[in-house]
């Protein structure tokens, strides 16, 4: 269940394919922790940016700036503004919940006997991946940077998690999903 959203769009006039007489404000946001995609009904004088953290739980007392969520959507549903946005605000996602995705390279296992979960990262070959597995048998990675320095194949870790949750969200009949719920 999604706690926060992160604002990829904002319509302050409605969709403008919208056939109703009265069109109503409408935000486009990407969940902070499942990466699920939503249709948010924003409050009547909230001023939403692009890019804002704002709360879409249950507790409606915490909800200052949307009113209700209104449906979850496909990358495809999304204006053309918030897929071109998603991939920032994701890499800010991934930035801000670095333990977590550090956690996926210390703890990731094989899926198939001849098949592992660092594979599904896109760029992320055989030999990086026994590298990162060898090195964390030695100690457990404790950020991008510690992974950068030991891995010296892995250039940029929180791109390929980037790389790898855009896949899962804009292929949905992706096989495997790793980050972003079904």
């Amino acid at each position: 269940m999604e706690e926060y959203a992160y604002i990829l769009d904002y319509l302050p006039h409605g969709h403008p394919e919208s056939r109703k007489f009265r069109k109503e404000p409408i935000a486009y946001g990407v969940g902070d922790s499942e990466f699920k995609l939503f249709e948010l009904l924003p409050k009547p004088n909230a001023a939403l940016i692009v890019g804002d953290r704002v709360y879409i739980g249950k507790e409606m007392d915490k909800r200052d700036a949307i009113l209700h969520v209104k449906r979850r959507v496909s990358y495809n549903e999304l204006t053309s503004a918030a897929q071109s946005e998603l991939p920032y605000v994701i890499e800010e996602i991934v930035r801000q919940n670095e333990e977590r995705f550090i956690k996926f390279f210390n703890e990731s296992i094989p899926i198939t006997t001849k098949f592992h979960m660092l594979e599904l990262l896109p760029g992320l070959g055989k030999k990086t991946m026994w590298c990162i597995i060898d090195e964390r048998k030695k100690e457990p990675f404790k950020s991008f940077e510690d992974l950068k320095e030991r891995v010296p194949t892995l250039y940029h870790p929180e791109k390929l998690i980037v790389d790898r949750i855009m896949k899962e969200i804009t292929e949905p009949k992706e096989k495997y999903h790793i980050f972003v719920a079904k």
